[in-house]
């Protein structure tokens, strides 16, 4: 039997479970991206706090997971924290882990698009009357936003490909079921072939809708200037 005529009779025999692990991944890349981003906002509105601890702490935090190797955080929450009694299953620590680390760049992406702001925007909302908060959401973010979409896809589309080393700590998502498949036959270029195509047209997906978003965000900012 040749190596296509095996290789085509395992992927069908495993299709269902790779379709199923297929699904975990983009279950997990999209949740990690959604929770990354708010819990990113959050972490870039308190870099702007006028509290010097609050600013110092924050970032702290934004180095610290930028520095730390998202696969040695996830080792440590998976098979470190048990040590202490404290256990969660492979998706929990996925989860909390790639959002952590997700959100911390994402905020460091909302910063550098800030420094770039024009701030008499924001000194003329403030005398105004607008609170912090509302400068915040009203002015500072939205556009911050728009500029930092090129950054915060590039993002989500390493969020897809990172959710790969989730197998490691026991999620069976996309690729751990590749790996299987892989391992059945040993058609390993084949199946690693086949996963890379998969990721590729995935990453395809997600340029062509920032690329929408962008062009709506950019029509949008043409509007109201045209109106003012």
């Amino acid at each position: 039997m040749s190596g296509w005529t095996t290789f085509n009779r395992d992927l069908l025999e495993q299709l269902p479970l790779i379709l199923t692990g297929l699904v975990k991944t983009l279950q997990l890349a999209g949740l990690i991206s959604v929770s990354g981003l708010l819990l990113g906002i959050v972490v870039f509105y308190l870099t702007l706090s006028k509290n010097v601890w609050v600013r110092n702490a924050i970032n702290s935090y934004i180095s610290f997971f930028i520095g730390m190797p998202l696969i040695v955080l996830l080792f440590l929450m998976y098979y470190g924290l048990p040590q202490s009694g404290i256990r969660f299953s492979p998706f929990t620590v996925a989860f909390i882990g790639f959002t952590f680390n997700v959100a911390a760049y994402n905020a460091a992406y909302l910063k550098t698009a800030y420094n770039g702001l024009d701030k008499s925007q924001l000194e003329a909302a403030s005398a105004q009357g607008f609170k912090p908060l509302q400068i915040f959401k009203f002015i500072t973010l939205p556009q911050v936003m728009r500029l930092s979409i090129p950054a915060l896809t590039n993002q989500v589309i390493s969020n897809l490909k990172d959710s790969s080393v989730a197998f490691l700590i026991q999620y069976t998502e996309f690729f751990a079921r590749i790996q299987e498949l892989a391992a059945t036959n040993f058609q390993f270029f084949k199946a690693y072939m086949l996963a890379a195509l998969v990721y590729l047209a995935l990453v395809s997906v997600i340029v062509l809708i920032a690329r929408a978003i962008e062009r709506r965000y950019f029509i949008t900012a043409l509007a109201i200037s045209a109106t003012q």
